[in-house]
């Protein structure tokens, strides 16, 4: 076992990680934007919006990720719609979470006494801005925990995108092992990265919820 590939091939893995970072990071963004959107259909006053918001979340976290990966990278294709295997990524890794996102925040929109809804909506508010403005910062300072949960559960899931030849960490990993036939140290490589990663953001979901704690 030659440990020494581990600092020759240090760039690469920087590079890999650096890819994950991204593919995170954009997956988070649209989880966030499109968490909120269904979360806010889920206890919207009409019947027919929340069982979209219900259908939604259902359908897609009781998929598995590998499975939404696959169809939009290799069975779009087949009917004339080609994606990169980066946007397939970001769009599975992103829509998959989003579902757990909604259900987060409808737990922290049902956490808000009603009171404060029904308040915004006599003085004058439409539903939609009295959510924006009143209920839903509420909300999402109270499921900061479940969400920071999330976030590294998306980071950790991100892995997966390797399997469509995205050279992220794991990715990046595998082919370096391949090409030199020391997997333990590009494996252990990737763990650190990885850690490199999702030890800060545990550690910043922690001063969040203290801070809003208080």
């Amino acid at each position: 076992m030659d440990w020494s590939v581990l600092g020759e091939n240090a760039g690469a893995l920087a590079q890999g990680l650096l890819i994950t970072l991204e593919v995170s990071a954009l997956a988070l963004l649209l989880a966030l934007v499109l968490g909120v959107i269904v979360a806010t259909l889920r206890v919207a006053p009409s019947p027919v919006l929340r069982r979209i918001g219900t259908a939604y979340v259902e359908f897609l976290r009781n998929i598995p990720l590998l499975v939404q990966l696959f169809f939009l990278f290799f069975a779009l294709p087949s009917i004339g719609i080609r994606l990169d295997a980066f946007v397939c990524g970001v769009l599975a890794l992103g829509v998959y979470t989003s579902a757990f996102v909604a259900e987060a925040i409808r737990s922290g929109i049902a956490a808000v006494p009603t009171g404060q809804l029904e308040a915004g909506l006599s003085s004058g508010m439409g539903y939609a801005t009295a959510m924006r403005l009143i209920v839903l910062p509420q909300a999402i300072a109270k499921t900061i925990p479940p969400l920071g949960n999330t976030t590294l559960n998306l980071i950790k899931n991100s892995s997966l995108v390797s399997t469509v030849s995205v050279l992220d960490i794991l990715g990046t990993a595998n082919l370096l092992g391949a090409r030199s036939f020391q997997y333990v140290p590009m494996f252990v490589g990737a763990a650190i990265c990885y850690l490199i990663l999702t030890l800060p953001t545990a550690f910043a979901v922690n001063l969040l919820e203290k801070r809003y704690a208080r």
